[in-house]
């Protein structure tokens, strides 16, 4: 244990911050998921603790996480290209590291609060430290590409986590982001009815009066320095109902005028 905190000390600080069964046996494993949603719904929403809970989730095809996923490889179609060798990209809230088929040619630096999350992401091959969104262990100006999938809806402090993004960001460098607006819509869907469909929202895991308004995300990221353009993403509704029929298929997101759901978010910071 000691040593696997030293690894991760050292990790921050070189990237400039401190850092067919038998019946029996299928009844036993339904008592367990069953007492893992009990845990889940027993604990407050949005509570940290429900990604421990479904630690073993994050790459399981049509598991509790199957939208991360989706959102992933969304958020990585408007990641560019490494501008040269060793350029950094820093993964804020990484989770279980769904960002690493995606970034070849980062050094893809992953920042989470979750232990169990972090664990599963260095074994992804991401370099990993344990930290807060809204105090990132990392120095000024490290990144050249900063990206917060799926965070900003979980922050209570929105301001504090958009200016640590931004602050890690190097003068040109790029913020891509995503999150959920504060409308109607997006809590019927994503809450009252997501929360019900295994795989696009595990209950609980949001709380709906956190979610962020675009035009409140726009202008924090110009008080820190982004220039921030939105669009909203949207499921391909086929390959939604085939997702439905059958958990394994994946699911591609496309981009739309529409804000009400879940939007994206890119911009570069400003020059110094």
């Amino acid at each position: 244990m000691m040593t696997a905190r030293k690894t991760l000390a050292a990790r921050a600080a070189s990237v400039g911050g401190p850092l067919t069964p038998g019946h029996g046996a299928a009844r036993g494993r339904r008592r367990l998921r069953y007492g893992m949603v009990s845990r889940q719904l027993a604990r407050p929403r949005n509570d940290p603790r429900q990604y421990d809970d479904l630690a073993d989730a994050w790459w399981e095809p049509g598991g509790a996480f199957a939208a991360l996923r989706w959102i992933a490889a969304a958020r990585a179609e408007v990641v560019p290209p490494p501008p040269r060798p060793g350029a950094v990209l820093v993964d804020a809230a990484c989770g279980g590291g769904l960002m690493a088929p995606y970034v070849g040619g980062y050094r893809h630096v992953g920042v989470d609060v979750s232990a169990s999350a972090v664990a599963v992401a260095a074994a992804h091959g991401v370099e990993v430290v344990r930290g807060d969104v809204t105090a990132l262990p990392l120095a000024d100006g490290i990144a050249d590409v900063v990206v917060a999938g799926e965070i900003f809806e979980h922050v209570s402090d929105l301001d504090a986590a958009v200016r640590e993004v931004t602050r890690v960001l190097k003068p040109g460098g790029l913020l891509v982001c995503d999150t959920i607006n504060n409308t109607p819509w997006a809590r019927f869907v994503l809450v009252t009815v997501g929360e019900r469909i295994r795989g696009v929202a595990p209950p609980g895991i949001h709380d709906p009066a956190l979610f962020v308004a675009p035009d409140r995300l726009v202008a924090l990221c110009a008080r820190h320095g982004v220039h921030l353009r939105v669009w909203g993403l949207r499921p391909r509704p086929l390959e939604l109902l085939g997702f439905l029929a059958d958990r394994a298929r994946p699911v591609r997101l496309r981009p739309t005028r529409s804000l009400r759901g879940l939007y994206q978010g890119v911009g570069r910071k400003a020059a110094a």
